[in-house]
């Protein structure tokens, strides 16, 4: 018999168990949890090493499941690993140093939403200087949001390629690329269970089809998204790539951590409207540019709500399916250094900021982000979700 020990006030003990995807070398890629910084197989540790879901290199089969298999899981496997392994679980166990990440979701679909106040209140100040109101008049009555490119989305660690495009300059349009490379540093949400077209997801059954939470890095080239984003949205300035985090910490985990969203007035319309259980998250991000820590944006502030912007998501009828994901937008809080973007924090690129050093603006090549964050979990502990971690490097000529 053997029993792993973890540390009580562990990131990824007991109170957390996310979701992930894992391989050693000759063998295929399978579902896995994350105890303390051991990599434990499921279908190993619960009994069935060939089980055709928890076996499988996806989470795809296990979320579309629904939410009483989730809990039926997430159960199992806490009971599992609260006491001694069985014999059975002994080659389900590897240390995390040992074994590669996958994308854990075959991410069947995909759209990034506007959701914080203040993230879109400085964007507005800066493109619209003379505008005494910096939201846009839609703003505050609907979740704002953009449809994206699922295939652009990569696993933490994965290098980014420089995008090129047009963008604007004073005698006409220039290829090349990017000059104005940026992050945005986001929460993306995991949808478990869809609806079927011409049937939205009501606001109070939101819980039961979200399945958990990643970090999101939304890559964007501004150059390049400010000349085409007019009228129809951002393209190819956001489409090249997106990092998430290798774990999905699921919602079941994160019910000490609701908490109210911000005051919303004026009042939503009634399909927006929020049930009594709380829908904000109280998730502590940091963004680390080159190994230095330069904000800290605060879910807590943001202004829309996950079970709104799902609700939004489907209320024309459009359906969804296990694996679409959506983006909370970059988050951002009230203060400078909560500002979850460098077109943010650096104001446009007209206030440097000093990393490792150097005076900068956006992302030169070489540079790595990482995203961070942690929440609160019952009895006082925290729970972690890994990183999201991207290195920059040089746009590939063109053949």
């Amino acid at each position: 018999m053997t029993r792993l020990e973890v540390a009580a006030d562990d990131l990824f003990g007991l109170h957390n168990l996310p979701y992930g995807v894992y391989s050693v070398p000759g063998q295929e890629p399978r579902l896995a949890t994350r105890y303390g910084d051991y990599v434990v197989d499921l279908a190993l540790l619960l009994g069935d090493p060939d089980d055709p879901v928890l076996a499988a290199p996806s989470l795809n089969p296990l979320l579309a499941q629904g939410h009483a298999r989730w809990v039926e899981v997430r159960t199992a496997i806490t009971q599992a690993l609260r006491g001694d392994l069985p014999e059975h679980a002994v080659h389900a166990v590897h240390d995390l140093g040992a074994v590669t990440l996958h994308l854990p979701v075959e991410v069947a679909d995909y759209v990034d939403f506007y959701a914080s106040e203040h993230h879109a209140a400085n964007l507005g100040r800066l493109f619209r200087p003379d505008n005494p109101e910096p939201l846009l008049p839609n703003w505050r009555h609907l979740p704002v949001g953009y449809h994206g490119r699922s295939a652009s989305i990569v696993v933490s660690g994965t290098d980014i390629v420089r995008p090129c495009g047009q963008r604007a300059s004073d005698t006409g349009p220039v290829f090349g690329p990017s000059t104005r490379l940026d992050i945005e540093a986001e929460i993306g949400f995991v949808v478990g269970t869809g609806n079927p077209m011409g049937e939205p997801i009501a606001v109070e059954a939101a819980e039961r089809h979200l399945f958990g939470v990643v970090l999101f890095n939304d890559w964007s080239a501004r150059d390049i998204q400010a000349w085409e984003y007019v009228p129809l949205g951002p393209n190819l300035g956001k489409s090249f790539a997106s990092t998430i985090s290798p774990w999905v910490v699921p919602m079941l985990a994160l019910e000490a951590a609701r908490v109210p969203t911000p005051v919303q007035e004026p009042a939503v319309l009634p399909y927006l409207a929020m049930q009594p259980h709380p829908w904000g998250l109280d998730i502590d991000l940091e963004v680390e540019w080159n190994g230095e820590v330069v904000s800290r944006p605060p879910y807590a502030a943001m202004y829309w709500s996950p079970a709104q912007m799902l609700a939004h998501l489907t209320v024309n009828g459009a359906p969804t399916r296990s694996g679409d994901l959506f983006a909370s937008g970059t988050v951002s809080g009230p203060a400078k250094e909560q500002r979850g973007a460098f077109i943010e924090l650096t104001w446009g690129g007209r206030e440097p900021v000093t990393v490792a050093g150097a005076r900068r603006t956006f992302l030169e090549d070489g540079d790595e982000v990482v995203l961070r964050a942690t929440a609160p979990g019952p009895d006082g502990t925290r729970i972690g979700f890994g990183e999201a971690r991207g290195r920059i490097t040089p746009a590939k000529p063109r053949s």
